[in-house]
Formats: C-alpha cells, sequence, structure tokens
C-alpha cells in the first residue's frame, strides 16, 4: 500500500497497525480538497485505490485465519493421540469395535460376515481358525457368549492398540500401534522428525499457544481492516456528493444570472 496520502483536514499524522495505513475522517472536504491540491476526480481515484488495496490485505488475512483456524484443532488432535499414547502405555487396553458388537446384537450382519469381520479384528492375537471354530455355533447365545470369550482373550494376551487412520481424503486403514516411547511429527516441507512423548507434547502445546496468539492477531487486523475500508467508504461518499452539488451549483448560477438580467 504504497500510494502517496495527500493530507486531510484533521491535521493529525497517519498512525498505522502491522504495516496497514489508518483512514482519516474527512469532516470539511472543501478544505480537504483545497489543502491537498487534488480536484474531485483525482481525490475520488486515490482514496478507490487506497479502498481497492484495503480489500486486497483483507483477502490475504482472512486466508491466514482460515488457515489458522484449521491449523489449531489438527494441532489439539495431535496432542489427544500423544495423550492416549502415553495413557495406554502398557495397559494392554483394546476395543474390539462398538459398532460391529452392536450390529451383531441387532443382527444387521449375517453369521457368515460377522465371523469373518471378528476374525479380522483380532487377527494380531488368535488365528482366524481359532474364531471360526468358536463361532461354529449359530445360536444368538452361543454367540454373545463368543464374544465376551474371545474380548476377555483378547485383553489376557496384552494386545497392542488397534487404531483407524487416514490414508488419503475418505480412505482409512487399520493399524497395529505397539507400546512406544516417541512418536514423529511432520514439520513441514516434507520433513518428519522423531520426539518423544514428553518432547511432542511440549511442542505441540507451543505450537497451539503460538497459533492462538496468532489468530487473535489477526482478528485485531482485521477489525481495524474492517473499520479503515468503512472510513474510507465514508470518504469517498462524502467527495463524490460535494461534486455532485459543485457541479449543481455550477449550472444553476448562470441560468439565474441570465434570469436577473432578462
Amino acid at each position: 500500500m504504497s500510494s502517496s496520502s495527500p493530507s486531510g483536514s484533521g491535521g493529525d499524522d497517519l498512525s498505522e497497525r502491522r504495516g496497514i495505513p489508518a483512514a482519516k475522517f474527512i469532516q470539511d472536504v472543501e478544505t480537504y480538497l483545497s489543502q491537498s491540491g487534488f480536484d474531485s476526480n483525482s481525490a475520488l481515484a486515490f482514496h478507490q485505490e487506497r479502498l481497492q488495496q484495503y480489500k486486497v490485505v483483507e483477502m490475504k488475512l482472512l486466508a491466514q485465519q482460515r488457515d489458522l483456524q484449521a491449523k489449531i484443532p489438527d494441532i489439539e488432535k495431535c496432542l489427544e493421540v500423544v495423550a492416549t499414547l502415553e495413557a495406554r502405555k502398557g495397559t494392554g487396553e483394546v476395543e474390539l469395535g462398538c459398532a460391529l458388537i452392536l450390529a451383531a446384537y441387532l443382527k444387521t450382519f449375517s453369521l457368515k460376515v460377522l465371523i469373518s469381520m471378528l476374525a479380522c479384528e483380532i487377527e494380531h492375537v488368535v488365528s482366524q481358525n481359532i474364531v471360526l471354530a468358536s463361532l461354529e455355533e449359530s445360536t444368538e447365545t452361543s454367540f454373545k457368549s463368543c464374544l465376551i470369550v474371545t474380548a476377555e482373550h483378547v485383553v489376557s494376551r496384552n494386545i497392542s492398540l488397534l487404531a483407524d487412520f487416514e490414508v488419503s481424503e475418505g480412505i482409512y486403514s487399520r493399524a497395529c500401534i505397539e507400546d512406544t516411547d516417541s512418536v514423529c511429527l511432520w514439520l513441514g516441507a516434507n520433513v518428519m522428525l522423531e520426539y518423544s512423548c514428553e518432547e511432542a507434547t511440549a511442542l505441540l502445546r507451543n505450537n497451539l499457544e503460538n497459533a492462538k496468539a496468532s489468530l487473535e492477531v489477526l482478528v485485531a487486523d482485521l477489525q481495524f481492516l474492517r473499520d479503515q475500508v468503512t472510513v474510507t467508504q465514508v470518504t469517498i461518499a462524502r467527495i463524490y456528493n460535494y461534486d455532485v452539488h459543485q457541479r449543481r451549483v455550477k449550472q444553476v448560477t448562470p441560468t439565474a444570472i441570465a434570469a436577473a438580467d432578462a
């Protein structure tokens, strides 16, 4: 925003916020034009150019705000994941899929489909042959009992955490997460570094605090910028109205003189 600014009638120098110049409210358009040396058209062109510059800056700030608003939830999710890994370290806690068990109780799937799905769920602990043998009984009671026994067997074997992770947009895969003392974090530019859980937590919390602070500054910048846009629009309207009034006066004066001569 490098356009030179004609001086206004307020007498104070233009202030700014983080490189965004403040717009000055013009109280007297005639005085402003005489002091700046601009005519109405030049003043309108200057302020319209300044208004467009404000709009460009606003678009950039809004893009940064959207990025931060998307980044903050991602950092919070990463913190939750690291906290979950630390909390489950050495516990052997596992979930067999509540949706699968609920579907079994409601008989949403056929027995064969459920057998196959359940075998896949616990393939890290029990072979599919054992699962299939355990599920050969087709009655609901025996099936529920098998689910309970299998779940107890899985927990007793102290298996690792099973988690679904996103491979790409809309595509997920299942992973077996072993007990670990470290995690890998993407730092950007195709760079990934391994941190201990404590270091990762500290880094993520620091990034979260910085992102929230940056977002607060951006919100304040946008509010300041919107105020300047409003002042500039009012100024343009005042200069335009002044110009229209002056044109009408110039048109009326010759008519009045001619009428007086007649």
